[in-house]
């Protein structure tokens, strides 16, 4: 007798868990978790699997504890001339630590990424563009003053050459749902 009174308390307890965890996933809410791998926009590609884990409510409810979200990058732009990196990524799949399991429609709206400072890079540009700039003007023209022109295009040169985003293991990455459909348990 004791023991049906506690499966049957286990179960209304785990679907009230349940009600409370559906009640909490509706569109706008926002989710926090951490990536479990390494992405850069020069090396990630279209497709790849994205994970995030202990995912949270980002109101800290604690209605959404240790999940797991599953998605993938569905954007990459490489850093070029003229060209900023970026990256982005989807996540469809939302698995909560109880098992419940639910189809998410979903878009990052933050995520801490690295970018380098292009400080070296613009200096390297301006003494490389003085020193072909002296050359050239040396050489060809018997005169100074050409340094000065070109230390400012290898300047611009280099500030316009842009770099390419990281996202290391270990970045917490914020998710807002805009659909959630529960599914069956995994």
């Amino acid at each position: 007798m004791r023991t049906q009174q506690s499966i049957a308390v286990t179960l209304v307890a785990c679907m009230l868990t349940t009600a409370v965890a559906a009640a909490s996933l509706a569109p706008g809410t926002l989710l926090n978790g951490t990536i479990t791998q390494d992405y850069s926009s020069n090396h990630a590609y279209v497709g790849e699997r994205v994970e995030l884990t202990n995912v949270t409510n980002d109101d800290g409810s604690g209605t959404v504890t240790r999940g797991r979200l599953y998605g993938q990058v569905v954007a990459v732009q490489p850093a070029g001339q003229g060209t900023p990196g970026k990256i982005r990524f989807h996540f469809s799949r939302l698995v909560l630590a109880n098992g419940a399991v639910y189809a998410v429609d979903s878009h990052v709206t933050g995520v801490q990424a690295n970018t380098k400072s292009n400080a070296a890079k613009e200096a390297g540009g301006a003494i490389a563009g003085m020193l072909v700039g002296n050359a050239i003007g040396k050489t060809l023209f018997h005169v100074g003053g050409f340094g000065l022109l070109g230390a400012a295009g290898g300047f611009l040169l280099a500030k316009n050459n842009r770099q390419n985003v990281d996202v290391p293991a270990g970045s917490v990455v914020q998710v807002e749902l805009t659909s959630v459909t529960r599914r069956q348990s995994s």
